[in-house]
């Protein structure tokens, strides 16, 4: 079988079935180059800019593929950052996909591997979304089981995740083990083996234009544009990676979910928010490797377009920054002091926060959830 199945690539076209008139409302108003640098400021590196230029002249709605393992609690980077990605997506046109991909994390043996554990986890995930401002109201972004789409179209997705298994070496495929935060020297099962090809696959089974994923996905999504090469594929997926916070103590390069004090959780107490911003490592006059530093850089100034300090007058007064820039400058010659920066950090995250701990407590189904996944043994 030289040729891969025709009908599961055929998705990367510039044409959508998925577009109608009401699709394109959101970009009337909108150029080209307006929609490319929103789509573009999303991600900390992008394969290749020309055609993510060249898809958005020919396409007014890109459909982009954005998929979470639901493996226990959320912190704030897959909560906040998250909501912010889809939004500006969203509010140029594109539809998003996101895949939830409950077969995956069993593959992966999150929760232990218990699917219905993953699936009450899922339901979880996707009411913080809810609560905390994901634009899930004009249609455009769509979430959709993995194993309820694989099953009612497996004579689609099996034959092209073969393709893909057949047509790639065993070290090819285990370089992507990262996508599960594992690596190559780790032990893995066949299961862990075969959770690439599959990943691959969904790409062109949801019929993605851009795979919008973190630099810890990077990997997996080359090798689709590979595969797009062997078996000589004009239209690639378009990579848009975005940046991954690191955690809040010293020499934690990825927050974790089971370390609580690695990150902020999106049901997170005032006092905890505060006690872990207290606790976080942040030296004065440091800005690279400063994770206080980059929880403004990607979650305060998105969200609120500014950031407030209020200091005693002779530590410089209140002051209101507008762009990260000016703050990195202030910070850099002491100016602004970490002591100053924290409680106003810790300040602005619980506001970020507050309607996501108000739907918890107020919405009876969302609260018999967050029960349920505290309950629940974080698995790695």
């Amino acid at each position: 079988m030289e040729n891969p199945p025709a009908k599961e690539v055929e998705s990367l076209s510039l044409k959508s079935e998925d577009e109608s008139p009401s699709s394109n409302s959101s970009t009337t108003l909108m150029s080209v180059e307006e929609r490319f640098r929103i789509i573009r400021s999303i991600g900390e590196e992008c394969i290749q800019e020309d055609e993510l230029l060249n898809l958005l002249t020919k396409k007014a709605q890109p459909i982009c593929y954005d998929g979470f393992e639901p493996s226990g609690r959320m912190h704030i980077a897959q909560g906040v950052m998250k909501t912010i990605n889809v939004n500006k997506l969203t509010s140029t046109g594109c539809k998003v996909k996101i895949w939830i991909a409950d077969w995956f994390a069993q593959l992966n043996n999150k929760m232990g591997g218990d699917l219905k554990k993953i699936q009450v986890v899922g339901h979880y995930l996707i009411e913080i979304w809810k609560a905390a401002g994901m634009n899930l109201e004009n249609g455009q972004v769509e979430f959709i089981w993995s194993s309820e789409e694989i099953n009612s179209r497996a004579h689609e997705y099996w034959p092209l995740v073969m393709d893909i298994a057949r047509r790639n070496k065993l070290p090819r495929i285990t370089r992507c083990c990262q996508i599960m935060g594992r690596n190559d020297q780790d032990e893995l099962t066949a299961a862990q083996i075969f959770y690439p090809c599959m990943q691959c696959a969904d790409v062109f089974f949801l019929k993605a234009d851009i795979c919008q994923l973190g630099m810890d996905q990077r990997k997996v999504n080359v090798l689709a544009r590979e595969y797009c090469d062997d078996i000589k594929r004009k239209n690639k997926p378009i990579i848009l990676s975005h940046h991954m916070l690191p955690g809040l103590l010293q020499g934690q390069e990825k927050m974790s979910k089971s370390d609580l004090s690695s990150a902020v959780f999106m049901e997170d107490e005032e006092a905890d928010v505060n006690l872990k911003i207290k606790k976080a490592y942040c030296p004065p006059n440091v800005v690279d490797g400063n994770p206080c530093l980059e929880y403004l850089k990607y979650i305060v100034f998105p969200w609120f377009n500014e950031f407030k300090v209020e200091r005693k007058a002779e530590n410089g007064g209140e002051k209101t920054y507008t762009s990260f820039e000016e703050l990195v400058s202030d910070y850099e010659k002491g100016d602004l002091h970490p002591a100053d920066l924290k409680p106003a950090l810790s300040k602005a995250l619980n506001k970020i926060l507050q309607p996501v701990r108000d739907h918890f407590k107020n919405d009876e189904n969302a609260k018999a959830l967050l029960k349920r996944v505290k309950g629940f043994k974080v698995t790695k």
